[in-house]
């Protein structure tokens, strides 16, 4: 299986393309892992921030924490997902639900454990959600990173409400979700910082 490792170096040597051992047959997989064939991966400022760190690594790891592709295998008590199906990773895979926890940024993939940057990947059925068949696996690999981070600052550390505005820094990943979330929650007022410096 091909994949792409960051390892201790510096610059763009830190990236190496490698083959790895394929993942193991369903009926070797645990209970609940699933197995997705990546057809699509997005890449982040966090995913540069990981890269340019890359010298001081302590072992290689797989890059990028946002995917999506198809189930090709699942393990034999997997409820949630079938052979088949379109998801897209969780960005804390450990992550579902209260405060988030030192251990779920221990957990966070591309970071401290393989990311999506490779053709396949195992993860537990939890960490694998659902993409409407309308979306595309390019569209639904935006989405852990910046869609999720755009909407928690929104709707769970802030209060947005229709009328209120909305100033967002830049035009980066959430920057554009923020907008986008914004526009579709009924924010009208959107401010254009760049008109007026």
């Amino acid at each position: 299986m091909k994949a792409y490792e960051l390892c201790p170096e510096e610059g763009f040597a830190a990236l190496q393309l490698t083959d790895r051992s394929e993942p193991p047959a369903a009926s070797a997989m645990g209970p609940h892992d699933v197995l997705v064939r990546v057809r699509a991966v997005s890449l982040n400022y966090r995913d540069l921030l990981v890269a340019r760190g890359s010298k001081k690594r302590a072992k290689r790891i797989v890059p990028a924490s946002d995917g999506a592709g198809e189930v090709v295998a699942v393990g034999d008590r997997v409820t949630r997902v079938k052979v088949g199906d379109r998801v897209a990773a969780a960005f804390f895979p450990t992550w579902l639900d209260g405060d988030l926890a030192e251990v779920h940024h221990a957990n966070a993939l591309g970071g401290s454990l393989d990311g999506m940057l490779a053709e396949q990947v195992v993860l537990r059925e939890s960490a694998w959600v659902k993409i409407p068949s309308r979306w595309s696996f390019e569209q639904a690999s935006t989405l852990p990173c910046a869609g999720v981070t755009a909407w928690h600052a929104l709707f769970e550390a802030a209060t947005l409400r229709p009328g209120d505005s909305l100033l967002v820094q830049g035009s980066g990943g959430v920057s554009v979700f923020a907008l986008q979330l914004a526009r579709a929650a009924g924010t009208i007022t959107l401010l254009d910082v760049s008109q007026t410096a």
